[in-house]
C-alpha cells in the first residue's frame, strides 16, 4: 500500500495527514446574494474556520436563472445564489482560494461551478 500523501491518496493528500495538520473545520453557510455569503464566510474564517463548505439555493442546484418564472420565490432562500462569473469572484472576493480549501455540495450544475471556481481563482492570479 502506498503511504500517505502519495497516488492513488487512499491513505490520505498529506504526507503527514494529521499529525501536523489538524482537520479541516467547515460550516456549510450560504444564504441569499454573494455579497452576503462573502461577508458571512470572511466572518468565520476570522473565527478560526479552516474550510468552507458553499451551501448553494434551489435556483442555482437545478441551474434555473434567478430571474426565471420557474425560481420565483426560492432565489437566496436556501443558500446563496451563484449564476455567473461575477457571482462566483465576489462570493471569494478576498478569500484566498489557494490557501482555503472548499467544499461544493451540488447536483446537476456541478460542471459549471466548479468552472466558475476555478475561473474566479485564476483570475486572482
Amino acid at each position: 500500500m502506498e503511504k500517505p500523501g502519495q497516488f492513488p491518496f487512499t491513505r490520505g493528500i498529506y504526507p503527514d495527514m494529521y499529525a501536523k495538520r489538524g482537520w479541516t473545520m467547515r460550516q456549510y453557510a450560504g444564504f441569499s446574494t454573494a455579497e452576503e455569503t462573502n461577508q458571512r464566510y470572511r466572518y468565520l474564517l476570522g473565527q478560526g474556520q479552516t474550510g468552507l463548505s458553499v451551501a448553494f439555493d434551489l435556483p442555482t442546484q437545478m441551474g434555473y436563472d434567478p430571474t426565471d418564472d420557474m425560481a420565483r420565490g426560492e432565489v437566496g432562500k436556501s443558500g446563496v445564489s451563484i449564476a455567473t462569473l461575477s457571482d462566483m469572484e465576489t462570493l471569494f472576493d478576498g478569500i484566498s482560494q489557494d490557501k482555503v480549501t472548499v467544499s461544493m455540495t451540488i447536483n446537476a450544475t456541478a460542471m459549471i461551478l466548479l468552472s466558475l471556481h476555478i475561473a474566479a481563482a485564476e483570475k486572482k492570479g
